[in-house]
């Protein structure tokens, strides 16, 4: 057991008297029914951030997940190999890579493949998610059950499960949080979506195809080699079909083409794990596959999925026998499987709900310039760039992604339109096609589970549905659960000042800098740096009331002084006896520019113009 988890549970043996009572209270049980508050179907990477989020925060929860292990993508995927958010260290992903730190004897341990910052085996992951949630005395794990069916009733839902010993329950609920891979629960509970390619009329993107189509990313079944040392023979019986010339060009030692291949060391180092073992997720005439498999039947997806395993084995034995790698052979202390391979197949892409909100390339592009502010009800953030698979699918059209800045997350994506007490914690959060590509991430899925979870135990502590949820308060509570509002990298969240530029910068009246920036794009608030009169002018503009007093500001690229800050926050305010308060800060100086930071945290305490002025789920301000 890692030292994180012994913490965790002290620290649960600490408030579980205290807890335990509102348990038996807010979930009842007779011989099938059961009554919760929030319901997870899931526990994929977003459901098991939800659950574990709705269970701290004292709402009787249960998680429904098919398989044995928590995590979903991260763990029973394998996809171990984190993507992205290395800088932006946000709410459970922040506690999960400190958890495989604290295993692994530090941040330098996970460095082991080229690919990613935070690698790690994937059972290790399973563990720690398992231990991070059978701690919280609200929280019900049923693994390995299955939900059959979802009916909407008056206030709320009612669920039929069939357990692992075989018996049927029915679960009501006040919430219900969709945390599959595909969404199958936001669209068997009735919440509209898209699936394929959107036309460009429909999603608002000149780069997107000119019509509609039902394609979907590449999956891939990966696999976990492991280095069985010198002298062992571990290649695996030739599978059905296998046929070299298919892998030829996956790296660089038997490809005879012009085509653009890496050294075949560079493949196999790509996402090495600790303990000399090897994540196989090969994009490159690899292991990817196109499937057909969404909107069908869980056994007929079983059934499909079989090309995808075989096509991961024929891979594997080239990897072996054509390669030369013939002391790799499948982990066979990974998975809980007969064929040593993941439990489930790596999605990249599935149904995407209609939300209250949607994003398209250009909110992630140029946040502030939409229609919508809807960066100003952001919940989570990311920072890779968009990543699509569709090498199995050449028909697909072939689509220039723009390079874009990190991003954030809009709370409405989150929250389907038209269904009531009804909520998104994985890939199907509504993104358009294109920014799926950057949405799907395992640390920005994290967060969102994160965010359903949370927003579904203050909707339910309320007795409200989410979509009737203050937006403001629901981001302090996921600032207090140390999430991020703002992608900003030079603000890391142990400083001071964090909560405060969070907040001013999801006003906008002082807006980031965005940087694309390889895999690891970037949005600067430049905190050390000048305010100029220009800037603070321009995130002014339009703000009730503001207008009329910005003739106090110099323009352009003047600095903004401490005594023209000072007086226009007494103004803005409305409060002549600020000026003086402001005056007496330690670190003012009236005759000096001011630092972003410091306007920051000044507009911040004595204007507070974050909670002063609520948003809707739109970003607009409610006066």
């Amino acid at each position: 057991m890692t030292f994180l988890a012994k913490n965790i549970l002290q620290f649960s043996r600490l408030i579980s008297l205290m807890m335990v009572a509102f348990y038996f209270f807010g979930c009842k049980s007779t011989a099938s029914t059961q009554t919760v508050d929030v319901l997870v179907l899931g526990g994929g990477t977003g459901g098991t951030a939800a659950a574990i989020q709705a269970g701290r925060m004292g709402v009787a929860t249960i998680l429904i997940e098919p398989g044995p292990w928590l995590g979903g993508m991260l763990t029973a995927a394998g996809v171990s190999a984190v993507d992205g958010n290395h800088r932006l260290p946000a709410g459970i992903w922040y506690e999960f890579r400190e958890a495989l730190r604290d295993h692994y004897g530090g941040a330098k341990a996970l460095e082991t493949g080229w690919v990613s910052n935070t690698q790690f085996e994937p059972h290790v992951g399973a563990d720690i998610f398992y231990y991070m949630a059978e701690v919280i005395p609200s929280l019900q794990l049923w693994l390995e059950s299955r939900w059959t069916n979802i009916e909407k009733t008056a206030d709320g839902w009612l669920v039929t499960a069939t357990r692992k010993d075989g018996s049927i329950q029915q679960i009501k609920a006040k919430i219900l949080i969709d945390g599959t891979d595909l969404g199958d629960a936001a669209a068997a509970a009735g919440a509209g979506f898209d699936l394929g390619m959107d036309a460009r009329a429909y999603s608002g993107e000149a780069i997107a195809p000119e019509q509609a189509n039902d394609i979907i990313q590449d999956l891939t079944f990966t696999a976990i080699l492991k280095d069985y040392g010198p002298g062992s023979d571990r290649t695996i019986p030739r599978p059905e079909g296998y046929d070299s010339t298919l892998f030829l060009c996956s790296c660089q030692t038997l490809c005879n083409t012009e085509e653009k291949t890496h050294p075949c060391e560079t493949m196999m180092s790509y996402a090495k794990l600790p303990n000399e073992k090897y994540l196989i997720n090969w994009p490159l005439r690899g292991n990817d596959i196109y499937l057909d498999l969404v909107e069908k039947t869980p056994e007929q997806r079983d059934s499909l999925l079989q090309s995808a395993k075989l096509k991961t084995l024929q891979f594997i034995y080239f990897i072996q026998k054509d390669l030369g790698y013939k002391n790799l052979g499948l982990a066979d202390d990974e998975f809980p499987t007969a064929d040593l391979l993941p439990i489930i197949p790596y999605h990249r892409e599935g149904r995407r709900v209609h939300g209250l909100a949607r994003i398209n390339i250009h909110h992630l592009t140029d946040p502030y310039t939409q229609q919508l502010s809807l960066y100003r009800t952001g919940l989570a953030v990311g920072d890779y760039p968009v990543d699509h698979h569709h090498k199995e699918r050449p028909d697909a059209p072939d689509i220039a992604f723009p390079p874009v800045p990190s991003f954030n997350i809009p709370g409405g994506c989150l929250i389907p339109k038209g269904v009531d007490n009804l909520l998104v914690a994985d890939k199907a959060i509504s993104v358009t096609n294109v920014v799926n590509g950057s949405s799907r991430l395992q640390p920005v899925i994290l967060q969102v589970g994160q965010a359903a979870g949370l927003m579904a135990a203050l909707a339910a502590k309320r007795n409200i549905t989410p979509s009737a949820l203050p937006v403001r308060m629901v981001q302090d509570t996921m600032m207090f659960y140390n999430g991020y509002l703002l992608p900003f990298i030079d603000v890391p969240s142990d400083t001071s000042d964090f909560d405060a530029i969070q907040r001013i910068g999801a006003t906008g009246i002082l807006r980031g800098r965005g940087v694309p920036y390889q895999w690891a794009n970037q949005t600067w608030f430049d905190p050390d740096s000048l305010l100029t009169g220009g800037a603070l002018r321009e995130g002014l503009s339009g703000w009730p009331g503001a207008d009329s007093h910005l003739s106090l500001l110099p323009e352009g690229k003047q600095p903004v002084s401490g005594e023209q800050l000072a007086q226009l926050i007494t103004a803005l305010a409305g409060n002549p006896d600020l000026g003086n308060k402001i005056r007496s800060e330690s670190d003012f100086d009236g005759s000096q520019p001011v630092t972003r930071r410091q306007a920051a945290v000044l507009l911040d305490r004595y204007w507070d113009p974050f909670h002063l002025f609520p948003v809707d789920w739109s970003g607009k301000i409610l006066e």
